[in-house]
């Protein structure tokens, strides 16, 4: 697909304040604090309307849909072998195929790249934990001279941390621990009689380590015109109480209240405009996802928050006579240092005792142990750390696919609760490498002629060291709380499957070794910025998306004072 010269009968119309490219939970927080600081705002959103009171199909029981929760089979012909799990009859929608939206790896590095292109993105299908980081994160590059140093600190960040949670609503308890700083919580969920006692044994037994609930945007009380969580279970499909926090619930039409903003949806960006006498942005040139027709649309700034791999491809196909390589991609960056979670380890084991209760409701949270490891004492295996996630209930029915038993007697039993299982998930560190990244290739393109990914990723030594590590542990604590048989989570996620991709436009102090400075702005090119997980320098160990938010509110109030004194 070509385009060409700028439209000139649309520069009178298609001319706003700022444009901001996704919807997601970055693009979000950026339509709401540009259009309240008073700019004319354009969202662009590659795919469809949401609309909840039509799509959000929660309280749908399997019986009254066509395929009884199982999934059309159709769907499992457009999706790679390993994305079949994700989704199912009720939310399969909100995920895209990779027949239209096609992506290549090599043969021996497979990546699962989940995506959700609809106005609210995947802020519809996250998974809500919201977690701070520490400086254990933001020097943790620095201390231990792995690829440059964070232009940050915690304390440029907290007061933004604060700012977001008080917005959305974040439930959690206070524990004051260095490597996890506190939130602004509204009252915790709380730990079932099974969590309660392995809390209980690794307070006693593993003085370094902590487990408490899960830190959730989901609400406990009312808060912000937004009602409380009533556990109803499958958030999956969406949440028709907007108790969970989503960009469509909540910071889109805060956006649309001010008047300001304007949402297009079925525009999938094609590339940046770029200006080589003023080296700026002037506008973006979008093909529109329904008709396939070129359009142009203009702007002072532009705010990039179409995910970590989409803002790289993008800044790659922006390519310009001064920017070969991709726009604002002078230090040669851009799409390289892609990191994710590496998930798959831990163990899971039952839990002899409390046959006598049982837990009421579908409690939309599990528990969470912080990263225990290199935080006093420095590991000899490994660098940085892991969480684990997860959490105890009683076996269901399910259990009767492994179970021996034959007709009325059998299923009347499993209609009975079974044992407590308790489980650690882990969730590893994955440290900075340039040799994981994202390439356009040269081949392929998508439905609207814009060339696919080429993406190369792979999990390295200390990602390995840190899952084997995780797998210990887990089954120590598992066996000092007297589990019973205990197995092992031994089978880890490929790249990109945690859904916590970062790092393809990292920030930095120098120009030559980073694309973004400390305020999420390009350093090439001054009114643009991105704020998706793009910019991270290291992935932590802890869920991201909350200081994607925190950092997107932060460049806002940055980008509009700049504009105010005539910088941008």
């Amino acid at each position: 697909m070509i385009i060409q010269a700028a439209n000139i009968k649309s520069a009178n119309t298609n001319t706003y304040d700022a444009i901001v490219i996704g919807s997601g939970i970055t693009g979000g927080w950026a339509a709401k604090e540009l259009t309240e600081k008073g700019l004319q705002t354009l969202v662009l959103e590659a795919g469809q309307s949401i609309v909840p009171e039509k799509d959000y199909v929660e309280h749908v029981p399997p019986w009254e849909v066509k395929f009884r929760g199982m999934r059309d089979r159709q769907y499992e012909k457009v999706h790679r072998e390993r994305q079949k799990h994700i989704g199912d009859e009720w939310n399969a929608k909100f995920f895209v195929d990779d027949v239209e939206n096609p992506y290549t790896t090599p043969p021996d590095q497979p990546y699962l790249f989940l995506r959700g292109r609809h106005v609210g993105g995947r802020s519809v299908m996250w998974g809500r934990q919201s977690y701070r980081w520490s400086d254990y994160d933001f020097e943790g590059n620095l201390k231990d001279g792995i690829a440059i140093d964070w232009p940050i600190r915690y304390k440029d960040i907290e007061p933004w941390y604060g700012y977001v949670e008080d917005w959305i609503g974040v439930s959690g308890q206070a524990e004051n621990l260095p490597q996890l700083p506190d939130s602004h919580f509204l009252p915790p969920m709380e730990l079932n009689c099974a969590e309660e006692h392995m809390r209980d044994v690794i307070a006693q037994k593993f003085p370094d380590r902590r487990l408490t609930i899960g830190r959730t945007a989901i609400l406990t009380k009312d808060h912000n015109g937004r009602y409380a969580c009533h556990y109803c279970g499958p958030c999956a499909r969406g949440c028709i109480t907007r108790s969970y926090f989503s960009s469509i619930h909540s910071t889109l039409p805060a956006a649309e209240k001010t008047g300001k903003l304007t949402m297009r949806p079925f525009s999938v960006v094609h590339s940046l405009i770029f200006d080589s006498n003023t080296r700026r942005i002037t506008g973006v040139r979008v093909i529109d996802g329904q008709t396939k027709q070129p359009i142009e649309f203009y702007a002072k700034v532009v705010f990039l928050c179409a995910s970590t791999l989409e803002s790289a491809r993008i800044l790659l196909n922006s390519a310009t006579p001064e920017f070969s390589t991709g726009l604002a991609n002078s230090s040669g960056q851009v799409g390289r240092n892609l990191m994710d979670h590496m998930m798959g380890s831990g163990a899971s084991g039952l839990i002899p005792g409390h046959e006598d209760r049982q837990q009421l409701g579908n409690r939309p949270n599990g528990i969470f142990v912080p990263r225990f490891r290199n935080i006093n004492d420095k590991h000899p295996d490994f660098l940085r750390g892991y969480g684990f996630q997860g959490g105890g209930a009683r076996d269901d029915w399910g259990r009767g696919s492994e179970t021996p038993g034959f007709g009325a007697d059998f299923k009347k039993s499993l209609k009975q609760p079974g044992p407590w299982r308790f489980t650690f998930a882990g969730f590893a560190e994955c440290l900075s490498n340039p040799d994981n990244r994202l390439e356009l290739d040269k081949e392929k393109v998508d439905a609207w002629g814009i060339p696919a990914m080429k993406i190369s990723a792979k999990w390295r030594d200390n990602e390995w060291a840190l899952f084997k590590d995780a797998n210990n542990t887990a089954v120590e604590m598992l066996e000092a709380a007297g589990a019973k048989d205990i197995t092992l989570r031994n089978s880890p996620s490929a790249p990109g499957e945690g859904i916590h991709e970062m790092g393809s436009a990292r920030m930095g102090r120098d120009p030559k070794t980073s694309v973004l400075n400390s305020w999420n702005q390009a350093h090439d090119v001054k009114n643009l910025f991105i704020t998706d997980g793009s910019f991270m320098v290291s992935s932590g160990w802890q869920n991201p998306s909350l200081t994607y938010m925190a950092m997107t509110a932060r460049a806002c109030d940055y980008a509009v004072k700049q504009m105010k004194l005539g910088e941008i």
